[in-house]
């Protein structure tokens, strides 16, 4: 076997593998998908993939929830929380960044051990504290619990990854600017800003996918119905009927994922180039 012949089997094969583990992957997004169509007596009455039939009856009675309020106030609900946390904990991430990676100021050192030292708290560790200071504040049953910790840059990952981004570009763009009489918020916005896109857009979708996600901390800080999120609403969903049926439940699951996917395919560009660019490969 010629050296040729050699590096296309390698290639062939390493191709089958990538299906193979692409396929395992993707099953229970299939099987989700093919459960929104099927009644419950077909989904544990048969291991067959597809349905025996098509029908979007699902969908329909699921969008229009047991309770008093659709989907649509559900899916508006979790906009209004995501997208605003997204974009605070873009711009204030920045700023934090922009001031480690470009500035000398005293216990410097020392304050970035402790903002590295701050990854390492677990959730469950500071959610009780937090619980007790957003009730004293009031703002239980509320978004603020999301929306002032963004603007206050409490998300240590994303401050990180634009620390390391930073740093990779030269200084002689700061001190070209400075010298043709820019100011420092004026270096950041028209210099540095422009060239932290890709990692800008990464930091937004891992926040975006986190916060839209997230299921405990909803859980633990809104309390009224008309505030729920989707993460909320799907588990509300199979609370609130003594016989669940899980061709709604996974209707709703399909559309409530539909978002995040095109998201991720609008922005895997801007996904790959962050991650690349960001140092956290290494």
């Amino acid at each position: 076997m010629t050296r040729q012949q050699k590096k296309t089997l390698k290639t062939v094969l390493s191709y089958v593998v990538i299906v193979i583990i692409g396929c395992i992957l993707l099953f229970p997004i299939a099987w989700m998908i093919s459960c929104a169509f099927k009644t419950n007596e077909e989904i544990f009455g048969s291991i067959a993939l597809l349905p025996k039939s098509f029908s979007f009856q699902n969908f329909i009675d699921g969008w229009k929830s047991a309770g008093s309020y659709t989907y649509l106030t559900y899916f508006l609900n979790s906009f209004a929380l995501v997208i605003p946390t997204t974009i605070l904990t873009i711009a204030s991430s920045a700023l934090v960044a922009y001031g480690f990676a470009r500035f000398e100021f005293p216990f410097k050192k020392q304050l970035f051990a402790l903002l590295i030292a701050t990854l390492m708290l677990p959730n469950s560790v500071i959610i009780i504290p937090r619980y007790v200071l957003f009730n004293k504040f009031g703002w239980v049953d509320s978004y603020m619990p999301w929306w002032v910790p963004a603007i206050l840059a409490c998300y240590p990952f994303f401050i990180y990854q634009l620390i390391q981004f930073m740093r990779s570009i030269p200084r002689d763009l700061d001190e070209s600017a400075y010298i043709d009489g820019c100011s420092t918020f004026r270096v950041f916005w028209q210099i540095l800003l422009p060239l932290m896109k890709s990692s800008l857009f990464s930091a937004g979708l891992f926040q975006f996918l986190w916060t839209y996600n997230d299921y405990f901390n909803s859980l633990i800080f809104i309390n009224s119905v008309k505030k729920y999120t989707i993460s909320l609403a799907l588990r509300l969903s199979v609370d609130a009927e003594s016989v669940v049926v899980w061709g709604r439940v996974m209707a709703m699951a399909c559309v409530a994922v539909l978002p995040l996917v095109l998201l991720f395919f609008a922005a895997q560009k801007y996904f790959v180039e962050g991650i690349a660019t960001s140092g956290l490969k290494g």
